[in-house]
């Protein structure tokens, strides 16, 4: 639902400089409005977030006091509403080369066109994980809720994975393939959810679980490995009726 999302509040700071966030997602429209993924939110002068902007383009940025520290928007666009979309997304602010310091992959493939690529200072900061802030699956700022599916999100605290820890490149199809149990470190804060239905239990052995913070929470068969098909929202119907 567009008002569902999910709520954990942190009970101490992690890794700010290492980390990787990944999940399996499904959109339910293909463009529209601003829809939230993942973020921490303190107020509008400082906070984390990866969402979808209203033209459908990826966004991933952190703002402290008020300073936009990274900003990263994505040239392509996913408006593909019958597939699922891998997202991951590696920081590491110890590199010496900037664009090494945040990369983005999706469905297995590093993202190398940006319309904005603002990348953080070396050694520089993310605005989570931040003790006592609340963490946001499916929700980010202003209230921008996400429209559609999730599963399988993994964060680790202090460890950089690409990728190819959380999915592999079908031999016969060539599709970006789950990897269902990935061999991950999770460090303190991390967690893995959303790994059989709609369980907000971490799967990671931490017990950091989450809750639901708004909406309902669903469990449906569609998933990576089991994907349904779908009503194409782009074709032209016109007067034709549809039985």
């Amino acid at each position: 639902m567009a008002n569902t999302y999910l709520l954990r509040t942190l009970t101490s700071t992690g890794n700010r400089k290492l980390w990787t966030w990944s999940a399996w997602i499904k959109k339910a429209l293909p463009d529209g409005a601003d829809l939230g993924v993942f973020g921490l939110y303190e107020d509008g002068n400082n906070y984390f977030r990866i969402r979808y902007r209203s033209n459908q383009k990826l966004q991933v940025d952190n703002v402290e006091g008020s300073t936009t520290t990274m900003n990263l928007i994505l040239s392509e666009q996913h408006r593909d509403i019958s597939g699922w979309y891998n997202l991951v997304v590696r920081y590491d602010s110890a590199q010496s080369t900037d664009s090494n310091r945040v990369k983005i992959y999706v469905n297995g493939v590093q993202v190398t066109s940006f319309d904005t690529a603002t990348y953080p200072s070396q050694n520089a900061n993310t605005y989570f994980p931040v003790n006592a802030l609340p963490l946001n699956v499916g929700r980010t700022t202003n209230n921008q809720y996400f429209d559609g599916s999730m599963s399988h999100i993994h964060f680790t605290d202090g460890y950089a994975y690409d990728a190819s820890a959380f999915g592999s490149t079908d031999a016969t199809t060539g599709e970006w393939k789950i990897n269902t149990s990935p061999s991950v470190t999770y460090g303190t804060n991390g967690f893995f959810i959303l790994k059989d239905g709609n369980s907000v239990t971490d799967q990671s052995g931490n017990s950091n679980d989450f809750t639901v913070g708004g909406g309902t929470l669903t469990k449906t068969e569609d998933n990576p490995s089991n994907v349904f098909s779908v009503w194409n929202s782009l074709a032209n119907q016109g007067s034709v009726p549809l039985y």
